[in-house]
């Protein structure tokens, strides 16, 4: 079966992709026609009974959906694609380009049928999370629609497929622990003086306090601070749910511990004399400042290796956990919805429900009224 080369701008490996499944490449010529615009905004009108929106992150003008639609007859120009490419988030386009490569290995095909698709599904559930799963299905249903193909993803058999492991395995996702604020003391409070006790020291107070994403912490440039009298005025110009770049700003004000963000900032920032760039760089055991920026991996990292020096099992913990942390610290202050989502940069308050809910677990707990009847009923 005729295995085109699925959308030029995932940049897919077709010959990695053969090997993998361990059979000649298809001498047949290549039917490029890519449509990703389309097929991605195409790919978010799913039905949410399969679970797959589609959108990963993946942001294309509507104006180009429509003019693939009508007037796309041959190859796209090299500037449109260009544009196109700039709409897609790398970590998106990674993603895809494995799950293909993952269907392929197995034995599947583009086009594929409902039978292929849930009895692929059936064999993976026992393996891999629904959340994944949920992400193959639309790397799957893309690579059809940008070949004008019919998708079997919407299909009743598959859609009933995924309802049924979703019920036997449950649909959770996993959620890093959050990091609050208290237990964030303890973990400064055994940390040293050294250069880079000084950058996690920095790194993970900045993190706390502004509810930050580990890749957002990791991009963050000097010229990105503002210094006022009530503390720092950070710029994220870009982050996981704004790929245009509109950008937003948020206050990270003087501390009024001994744990204070901004003057951490300011001491590691003087210590390793940064003036222009990355603001947290890699440092080395002989106590070097890489001209390198830190990525998102090497901040999950320190916040592990910084919990398990503290006493704390790290098993759970990541980059996200400083995030998750300040929302429920938060929750638990008494801070309004409002006023975290003004600095998490969340777009509503259902997506800061499991962090309510987590949060609000001991506050005002119904079952406070039992335990204060035990404890003054308990034998001396």
């Amino acid at each position: 079966m005729n295995r085109p080369e699925i959308l030029h701008l995932l940049r897919f490996d077709r010959q990695r992709a053969v090997a993998l499944k361990g059979r000649p490449p298809d001498p047949r010529p290549l039917d490029v026609a890519p449509r990703l615009a389309m097929s991605t905004l195409q790919e978010a009108k799913l039905t949410t009974d399969t679970g797959v929106t589609g959108n990963g992150g993946v942001v294309i003008a509507e104006e180009l959906e429509a003019h693939c639609a009508g007037a796309c007859k041959s190859q796209p120009s090299d500037t449109v694609r260009t544009y196109v490419e700039a709409g897609i988030a790398p970590a998106t386009r990674r993603a895809y380009k494995a799950d293909l490569e993952h269907f392929w290995a197995w034995g599947g095909d583009i086009p594929t049928t409902d039978l292929q698709l849930a009895a692929y599904l059936a064999e993976q559930a026992t393996t891999l999370k629904v959340a994944t799963l949920t992400r193959r299905l639309a790397a799957i249903s893309i690579a059809h629609k940008a070949q004008r193909l019919p998708s079997p993803v919407s299909s009743p058999l598959v859609r009933a497929t995924m309802r049924g492991i979703r019920r036997e395995q449950g649909a959770d996702q996993h959620q890093a622990k959050p990091l609050p604020r208290e237990d964030l003391f303890v973990v400064l409070a055994a940390m040293g003086d050294r250069l880079k006790d000084l950058r996690d020291r920095a790194l993970l107070l900045i993190g706390l306090a502004g509810g930050l994403r580990r890749s957002e912490l990791a991009a963050i440039d000097l010229i990105d601070l503002e210094r006022v009298r009530e503390g720092v005025i950070l710029t994220i110009r870009r982050s996981k749910t704004d790929q245009e770049g509109v950008g937003r700003r948020i206050g990270i004000p003087l501390g009024r511990t001994i744990h204070c963000p901004v003057e951490a900032l300011e001491n590691w920032l003087s210590a390793a004399r940064i003036e222009n760039g990355p603001i947290f760089h890699p440092v080395d055991r002989h106590g070097c400042v890489s001209a390198r920026r830190l990525s998102g991996e090497t901040v999950s990292s320190i916040v592990r290796d910084r919990m398990a020096g503290a006493g704390f099992d790290p098993t759970g913990y990541s980059g996200h956990s400083l995030r998750a942390g300040f929302a429920t610290s938060a929750i638990r202050a008494g801070v309004s919805t409002f006023k975290i989502r003004q600095q998490t940069g969340h777009a509503s308050d259902a997506m800061l429900s499991r962090y309510i809910r987590d949060g609000e677990l001991f506050l005002g707990n119904a079952a406070g009224v039992f335990t204060r009847a035990c404890s003054t009923s308990l034998p001396t």
